[in-house]
């Protein structure tokens, strides 16, 4: 067990700046219009530091620098880019304590998952979009014994680049390693309520990017960046609703098992927010349903909610107050539904801060609560009563992104990741994104990390060469 020391404080592992401006070919700008915004922590309640308030101009300082950075990024061979991105990694690495308590105190998340799970699948990103640019390559088509064309792939020039709130160093890692790694100039503005961890990342690694390659605006509308830049890939990790399913073999033996099931409910399911696929509806096969319901009640309860601060600490705060009011009306909703809370369904008592208590609602064979949106630490639970209607249920009731699966079964485990329609099919196990894995589905993901992780990045270039000195036919 180890308690961090709050930033700022004489034992702390890092400390925040009074005042970021944005980050523009190289230095620190002032904003033009001279706004600036507080960031206010969700683990106190109070302000720790304030970010410009960007605008229009500012943007167009931004997209200036990237594009006149562009040409001698873009330029810069494979393998010497790779080699930025390992070091930008092992940067990482070496300050993982630091950016950890930074994005811990912006964000509410624990700490243990900020250390633990976050940057450590942040490094691997780098790494792997490091070693896809040395492995890229591309291809030659012979037309005739003379005429051949070469297909290329090529930068797409200046990236816009958005990051949420939900795990801020994660989600930059997973759009900006590709971006960079592709050839790109980015320009990044971060969510307005976790803008400043960004600002922590970029002074630990900025001596290894050449200046106007990455240039950050805090709080900039997408659509501005869209119409400003060349590339906005769809945001990675914001909404997702998806269902988590148990059928009844999972309660076959009280063995490992079981309790592995069981923890897949209450860690994965409860989380802080809207993180990427979110688990948000369990779904229970009928015969069990009594049983797991009051497993999980207890597994639920034995959740440590507390100083987001503290490794022991499994639910953190929500990100700000705007997303806690957001969560205990989701709450409300779930109520008016006619869903009942089995545990939670308050504000947590605890000093300072937002905190939401983990809560569970019963829907029972009731599907109108898994059509109420839901955010925060909150899970609806409901019946189902048998394959087909598991797998009717997870279609029509949730988006696609992302789905989890609980049998003993492989010939159903198989045949259920079949049917589902969900880019991802967790079955019996849940883990956040690894490099190697990719991520499917429905909208673009900039976690994707196969062969293909650069492609959303760049577009493809064909050149035609005839090597005959004599005229065509």
């Amino acid at each position: 067990m180890a308690v961090f020391a709050a930033p700022g404080q004489p034992d702390s592992v890092m400390s925040y700046e009074s005042r970021y401006d944005n980050w523009i070919g190289g230095e620190y700008v002032r904003p033009v219009r001279g706004a600036y915004a507080p960031d206010t922590s969700p683990v106190t309640g109070g302000v720790f530091t304030e970010v410009a308030r960007s605008t229009g101009p500012d943007l167009e300082l931004a997209v200036r620098a990237a594009r006149g950075a562009a040409g001698s990024w873009a330029d810069t061979s494979p393998a010497e880019r790779a080699a930025v991105l390992h070091r930008i990694a092992d940067r990482i690495e070496q300050n993982v304590q630091h950016l950890a308590v930074a994005e811990t105190w912006e964000s509410g998340r624990p700490v243990r998952e900020t250390l633990t799970a976050d940057l450590p699948l942040a490094v691997d990103q780098w790494r792997a979009c490091a070693g896809a640019v040395r492995a890229q390559q591309g291809g030659v088509t012979e037309i005739d014994r003379t005429t051949v064309a070469y297909h290329l792939r090529e930068p797409r020039g200046v990236v816009g680049l958005r990051v949420g709130w939900d795990f801020p160093l994660l989600m930059a890692s997973w759009q900006l390693a590709p971006a960079l790694a592709a050839g790109n100039t980015v320009v990044l503005t971060a969510d307005a309520q976790t803008p400043a961890s960004l600002h922590v990342l970029l002074g630990l690694v900025h001596d290894l990017l050449p200046a106007g390659v990455v240039n950050i605006v805090n709080g900039v509308a997408e659509r501005a960046l869209a119409a400003a830049t060349d590339l906005v890939p769809a945001t990675v990790g914001l909404g997702g609703r998806s269902p988590n399913i148990f059928f009844s073999d999972a309660l076959l033996s009280d063995d490992d098992f079981q309790q592995k099931a069981l923890e897949g409910f209450a860690m994965f399911a409860l989380n802080q927010g809207d993180a990427g696929v979110r688990l948000c509806g369990a779904l229970i096969e009928k015969p069990i349903y009594e049983e797991f319901l009051e497993l999980a009640t207890i597994q639920t309860k034995a959740i440590q909610q507390g100083n987001p601060l503290d490794t022991e600490t499994m639910v953190g705060a929500q990100p700000s107050a705007e997303q806690l009011a957001k969560t205990l009306s989701c709450i409300e909703n779930l109520r008016a539904a006619g869903a009942r809370v089995v545990v939670g369904g308050e504000r947590a008592e605890l000093p300072g801060g937002f905190y939401v208590q983990p809560t569970v609602f019963d829907a029972g064979a009731d599907i109108r609560p898994f059509r109420v949106d839901s955010c925060g630490p909150v899970v609806t639970v409901g019946s189902f009563t048998g394959f087909d209607h598991a797998v009717r249920i997870a279609n029509d009731l949730f988006d696609g992104r992302g789905a989890a699966l609980w049998t003993r079964d492989l010939d159903r485990a198989y045949l259920a990741g079949r049917r589902l329609r969900a880019g991802r099919v967790w079955t019996n196990c849940y883990h956040r994104y690894p490099a190697h894995a990719a991520l499917a589905g429905r909208q673009a993901h900039g976690a994707d990390a196969r062969p293909q992780i650069l492609e959303p990045y760049q577009q493809s270039k064909d050149i035609l060469v005839s090597y005959s000195a004599l005229p065509p036919r």
